[in-house]
């Protein structure tokens, strides 16, 4: 679905619920593409050493995992700072390790105008939720902190690193459609990734793509 024939579909057959991406869609963010680089700072500001190869096996998989399961970072750098070998003098505390993780991924968050309008839009009529992949426990609540939405904006949030599954995965999608009340091919879901937005539409329900939070303006013209 697009932008351009969403409005009289979404007003023909209005959605049971609607689920929103967060990073691209209601929120934009500084990406970084040296995340091992910013992960070793922030240990090393707080005394705990990375071993000599840590760029080397950051990017290493994680594990027996599929594409579809999420794993916590947290839990991958606590894996490679206790390898056989390389395990500092004293355990390092889980919340440190935790605090770490966060703050490599701390940058500014911009929440577009259009995107507040558009979540309004919804929310005055049928549950709103946020369906979410990111790794870092703690960001997508961090990021919608510092974001301009109100806590009571939505009646649900899913995240990859809490649930275990990442968007394209159906159970992903299980989630938060039972967690606003409804089945998935009752949910509309907004991203903008065609790639894992799009695996609603594999299991019966909506989607539309957006490939920037200005196209959500469109949406603010719906009036069931």
């Amino acid at each position: 679905m697009t932008t351009e024939t969403a409005i009289q579909q979404l007003i023909d057959s209005p959605p049971a619920a609607v689920s929103f991406d967060l990073f691209g869609t209601l929120v934009e963010v500084e990406r970084t593409s040296h995340p091992a680089e910013l992960i070793a700072t922030e240990l090393a500001e707080r005394n705990i050493p990375v071993p000599a190869d840590w760029f080397d096996v950051y990017h290493e998989p994680r594990g027996d995992m599929s594409a579809d399961t999420e794993q916590s970072l947290v839990e991958h750098v606590e894996a490679l700072l206790s390898r056989e070998g390389v395990k500092p003098a004293e355990p390092v505390p889980q919340s440190e390790l935790e605090a770490a993780v966060l703050a490599a991924f701390d940058t500014p968050v911009e929440t577009p105008s259009a995107a507040q309008a558009a979540v309004k839009t919804f929310s005055d009529e049928v549950p709103v939720g946020i369906l979410s992949n990111c790794s870092v426990p703690g960001l997508v609540e961090q990021v919608l902190t510092r974001s301009a939405f109100e806590p009571e904006a939505f009646d649900a949030i899913v995240v990859s690193v809490d649930c275990g599954w990442r968007k394209p995965a159906e159970p992903a999608f299980a989630e938060i459609a039972d967690r606003l009340g409804v089945k998935t091919d009752e949910l509309l879901h907004v991203g903008d990734d065609a790639r894992t937005d799009g695996g609603i539409a594999d299991i019966g329900g909506d989607v539309l793509i957006v490939e920037c939070p200005a196209e959500l303006e469109d949406l603010t013209e719906l009036a069931w």
